[in-house]
């Protein structure tokens, strides 16, 4: 097919060649028509006008009826050859005459697949040019990072991110970036996921990551309301082929897990889907140090599709949808003593109690985005979310362990729309613009049994009663920015703009938020960065319950406190510097400081019997760290070291007293406490050594510790666990590719306590994991 076309194309510079000689002095006008197979017309096609030597001497767009008009053409047989995206070159022959106007009308074949991936790719680097990153800092993960991990795809994504730096870890698979609670912001292809009910299970499978970005720092205008790092996940999908795989996973713990992913595309769509299935018996981790928890059986689902459809070679539309549904036992402490007594008994088997709690998120999201080639480019994204939260208590043990058994479900819809587009003026300056809206309900729906009690909380009876405790609310968020990024020089980037930001949900607010980030090449290996942002962060909608607390005077479930001033936004001033340095083609090091000034810093805290976090402020609250990486590439080996220090402190509870002891709010209201989730050091690492069909691969982490004891004024123990794997890699008759690992998990078997129970907000102590050992199996096709 290419030589007749090039064939074709050498008899129009022939034809072209023979008949310039009788051209005649003067000027024409050359015109003409493109359009498809079917007749339509084909915009924005490329006009080439060449002469008898093969040289372009006029070019021209098409325009929306695919017309194109050529002033100024010698006399002359000139050939006319047009290309566009999408379709296969044409060509004809022109003749032009002068004084009168000459035409023609070139027909363009659709292109064969390799077109389409062309396209998809535009596409895709038009989607992600909607998402600069001028000013922060970024961590990559890209699809063979991940597989180099020893547990690959299975390794859950909060344990992907442990490996990024200053990502701190915490009990029921809770992240601290850069010293805040959660507030992270999930991303997938460029659209903003919204959050779920706080769990213990993930929300999305790594399975589906073609690249993941960890976004910290001084962020552009484009991002807001989750702040303390922005998850930028680029999935996979079925733009360059078909394919897919099949995966078994399981070993200690009574763990196994099947995946499954398919991916292909037919024509201008293409599809991605994904699925997994498992159980295991250490859901959550252990509240003791023994080797195998109690009651922590745990089912886990999740489902994944990503679905594409290309209009036309600049506009594509795109659906993506996601459902994850977990149950979880809650695991037990053996010999723990009674508090109440229940129709006249007092003793109960902690052993036996039988707390769960199940989980479930849907989310959906259709978008239309599309470049005009040159200056624009725009998504326009409609996205939905629902999100469930059931504890179901012990009945009995509850009542007579706590004095409360609480039937608790938690829901939230949320509903949005996300606009991102992106104008390219000139070669100096880029301007970015959108905006955001998003409506939540939530409902609480809290069936609770307490005992009567004196006002010191004795008991005076043994006999509950029941207390029902529902509440629902409907909220919206709001958001615009504006910014442009400047290249004032082939050095120097500076990216500034401007976001508002209003919620109005229990409390009603609003903030203008100017951003600035700067990025400078000193040298063609050194790279200088620094930021300013304001942030504005609403409370999770989704954990703020308008509970009365009153209802509970004179019960077991008394508040030590009747104050409950509601949860407000946090407001902060956040400034950001560092460095980057290559030392040749193999080493890179990176060095990053933060300061972070807060009034009404956010936080969450697990108050309640229910395994629910509620937010709460700090009137006043600093955070600052210092950030050193270091990454290794040759060949075929690879390795990363990441090391943080940071402070995070608060002062003066400010909202949701009620949770609170009376001695622990007067002490924080005059002393700058840590917070629960400050740990100083923290540390992360691993290497991978490609030998023939053999990859060796290493990974861990490191703490010094999480707070503890009264206002967090102590603090645990420096903790550490080292993962092994290896990696064969097979490629067999009849059976073609396939993958089989081990891996070990905690290999020196450092018996670690991530919490002990007390501290501020903290409900029951957590350990890590023990020595585990793990296997897998990978198919592809």
């Amino acid at each position: 097919m290419k030589n007749r076309t090039l064939t074709a194309h050498a008899a129009i510079v022939f034809c072209a060649a023979v008949s310039s000689a009788w051209g005649a002095p003067g000027s024409t006008v050359l015109t003409g028509t493109v359009a498809d197979p079917a007749g339509k017309p084909v915009a924005h096609a490329k006009v080439d006008v060449q002469d008898a030597s093969g040289a372009s001497v006029s070019t021209s767009n098409t325009d929306s009826s695919g017309h194109f008009a050529i002033s100024g053409v010698a006399p002359g047989t000139y050939a006319v050859v047009v290309t566009a995206p999408g379709f296969a070159s044409g060509s004809s022959i022109a003749t032009a005459q002068s004084g009168a106007p000459a035409s023609v009308s070139v027909q363009l074949q659709k292109s064969d697949a390799l077109d389409v991936q062309v396209n998809a790719q535009r596409l895709n680097t038009a989607r992600n040019g909607l998402l600069p990153e001028t000013g922060s800092s970024v961590y990559r993960f890209t699809q063979a990072d991940i597989d180099t991990m020893p547990a690959g795809a299975n390794t859950p994504l909060n344990q992907v991110l442990l490996q990024a730096p200053g990502v701190a870890n915490d009990s029921y698979g809770q992240l601290h970036v850069r010293g805040e609670h959660a507030n992270l912001q999930y991303r997938i292809n460029g659209i903003i996921i919204p959050e779920p009910i706080s769990g213990f299970g993930q929300s999305l499978d790594t399975r589906i990551i073609d690249q993941l970005n960890l976004l910290t720092g001084a962020l552009p205008a484009q991002y807001g309301y989750r702040t303390a790092g922005i998850v930028d996940i680029r999935t996979k999908s079925g733009d360059t082929g078909s394919g897919g795989s099949v995966d078994v996973f399981g070993g200690s713990h009574g763990t196994i897990r099947t995946s499954a992913d398919v991916f292909g595309s037919q024509g201008p769509f293409s599809y991605y889907l994904s699925g997994s299935l498992g159980m295991n018996n250490l859901g959550i981790e252990n509240p003791t140090a023994s080797a195998n928890a109690i009651h922590d059986h745990t089912r886990q689902g999740n489902a994944f599709g990503y679905l594409s459809y290309l209009i036309n070679p600049l506009t594509r539309v795109s659906l993506l949808f996601g459902a994850t549904s977990n149950q979880f036992e809650i695991p037990n402490t053996p010999g723990l003593p009674t508090n109440f007594a229940l129709n006249g008994h007092s003793t109960f088997d902690s052993s036996q109690l039988n707390e769960t709690q199940s989980e479930l998120n849907n989310f959906a999201a259709i978008a239309l985005q599309g470049t005009n080639g040159a200056a624009l480019d725009y998504q326009v994204a409609f996205f939905t979310r629902y999100t469930r939260t059931k504890f179901n208590p012990d009945p009995i043990g509850d009542l007579m362990f706590n004095g409360v058994a609480s039937e608790d479900f938690h829901s939230n819809t949320a509903n949005g729309v996300q606009v991102d587009t992106t104008w390219r003026l000139n070669d100096s300056h880029t301007v970015r613009a959108g905006l955001f809206f998003q409506q939540e309900h939530a409902v609480f729906d809290n069936n609770v049994s307490v005992f009567p009690a004196d006002e010191n909380g004795n008991q005076l009876s043994d006999i509950p009663f029941n207390i029902q405790d529902s509440s629902s609310k409907t909220g919206y968020l709001y958001s615009l920015y504006a910014q442009d990024e400047w290249k004032l020089t082939d050095r120097l980037t500076m990216n500034y703009g401007l976001r508002y930001d209003r919620m109005d949900e229990y409390t009603s607010a609003s903030q203008l938020s100017p951003r600035v980030g700067l990025v400078y090449t000193l040298t063609p290996t050194t790279t200088v960065h620094a930021g300013y942002a304001r942030y504005f962060t609403p409370p999770p909608f989704e954990l703020v319950s308008g509970s009365t607390i009153s209802k509970f005077d004179g019960t077991t479930n008394q508040s030590p406190s009747s104050q409950n001033a509601p949860v407000q936004p946090e407001r902060s001033h956040y400034f950001d510097l560092g460095i980057t340095q290559k030392l040749g083609p193999a080493v890179t090091l990176g060095l990053d400081a933060y300061y972070k000034k807060s009034t009404d810093l956010l936080d969450e805290g697990q108050f309640g019997s229910a395994l629910i976090y509620t937010p709460f402020n700090y009137q006043y609250g600093k955070t600052y760290g210092v950030e050193f990486t270091a990454n290794y590439k040759q060949n075929n080996i690879s390795a990363y070291l990441n090391l943080a220090y940071s402070r995070a402190q608060g002062k003066q509870i400010s909202s949701a007293q009620f949770n609170f002891d009376p001695e622990e709010l007067a002490f924080i209201s005059s002393h700058w406490v840590f917070l629960d989730h400050d740990q100083r050091v923290t540390a992360s690492f691993g290497a991978a050594y490609d030998f023939y069909r053999t990859t060796f691969t290493f990974d861990g982490i490191v703490g010094s510790g999480l707070r503890s004891g009264f206002a967090n004024t102590d603090r645990l123990p420096v903790y550490a666990q080292f993962n092994l794997g290896v990696i064969q890699h097979f490629n067999e008759p009849m059976i073609g590719k396939f993958d089989a690992r081990v891996l070990i998990v905690n290999a020196f078997n450092r018996v670690y306590e991530l919490r002990d129970g007390s501290g501020i907000g903290v409900g029951a102590p957590q350990y890590g994991p023990h020595f585990s050992v793990y296997a897998g199996v990978t198919k592809y096709f």
